[in-house]
């Protein structure tokens, strides 16, 4: 049955109704501000006329070494302006697949595309990885994940598989900078602590890090950050942090908390960092946004 009478109201009854409308406008006023997690992209994550587009190779590796029976493929990204006489300067990120996809919410090809363009940024060759996988053993089965193995443990391991086999490949046909200064690493979520890890245990191969709602919580160990990050004589790294306020929160920690934690701690010990704390979720929204004035922070002694 109807709520409401289906015979018309009386005049009185209408103006009734029409003032507590107006009452409820006074009480809950209508806003235009932005919604959380609306982000959007700019200009220079946009294709631009005239600006050469570099090249895009995907690959597979097998690991035989640090994690033996792993396969994963990488993509390579090289500018135009990339003429093998020098070595170019390197960006090596994780979880690759989310941050090659030229469609995708990071643009982080046709970012790199316009900042060398526009002279922002060095020439560099990036390195999109995704993370391992064991193949299956038998029919049917999937291939199994060893993502959080790689990207959530605290030690040099991933560190070394980087350096002793993925990076070693590329090098051989291109020439990478060995410069840690010209050298950044990054990735969301999981692949973000991994590559502050990396960072953190070899800082001589990796001089700068770019952090998008980095899981900075009790996965495997990486809450103890903030704690490390104080009590530990400064390390050469310069750390872009993004994370927003409806991030995770979980039986393995706040996301929101745990970032705010790693800002905080790298405030106390003195780092060269850089932290965008908004208010988007677990997603690539925030730091998508973000990319292009990212790696102009983090390179910014380049800026012509």
């Amino acid at each position: 049955m109807s709520k409401f009478p289906s015979t018309p109201l009386p005049r009185r009854g209408w103006l009734l109704r029409a003032a507590m409308w107006l009452l409820s406008l006074a009480v809950f006023p209508v806003t235009t501000a932005r919604a959380a997690d609306d982000y959007v992209l700019g200009a220079d994550s946009q294709r631009q006329p005239g600006v050469p587009e570099g090249t895009v190779t995907k690959k597979r590796w097998v690991s035989e070494k640090i994690f033996p029976g792993t396969e994963r493929d990488f993509w390579v990204y090289v500018p135009q302006q990339y003429k093998g006489t020098e070595p170019a300067a390197l960006l090596v990120l994780q979880d690759g697949g989310a941050y090659v996809d030229p469609q995708g919410q990071f643009r982080t090809t046709i970012v790199l595309d316009n900042l060398i363009h526009q002279g922002a940024i060095p020439v560099t060759i990036a390195v999109f990885i995704n993370p391992g996988q064991i193949p299956a053993t038998a029919e049917g089965q999937k291939p199994r994940a060893n993502r959080s193995f790689e990207y959530d443990t605290l030690s040099d391991q991933y560190a070394r598989f980087l350096l002793e086999e993925l990076l070693p490949e590329v090098g051989r046909e291109l020439k990478l900078t060995a410069d840690p200064a010209h050298r950044v690493i990054g990735g969301i979520s999981s692949g973000a602590i991994c590559a502050f890890t990396a960072a953190w245990e070899r800082p001589e191969a990796f001089g700068k890090v770019l952090s998008h709602v980095g899981s900075y919580t009790n996965i495997r160990g990486g809450h103890v950050y903030p704690s490390l990050i104080r009590k530990t004589e400064r390390k050469p790294i310069r750390i872009f942090l993004q994370e927003g306020s409806n991030d995770l929160d979980n039986l393995h920690g706040s996301w929101p908390l745990a970032n705010q934690e790693m800002a905080a701690a790298f405030k106390f010990a003195g780092y060269d960092y850089r932290f965008e704390y908004g208010d988007g979720g677990h997603n690539g929204k925030h730091g998508g946004a973000l990319m292009p004035e990212s790696l102009r922070w983090l390179w910014r002694e380049h800026r012509k």
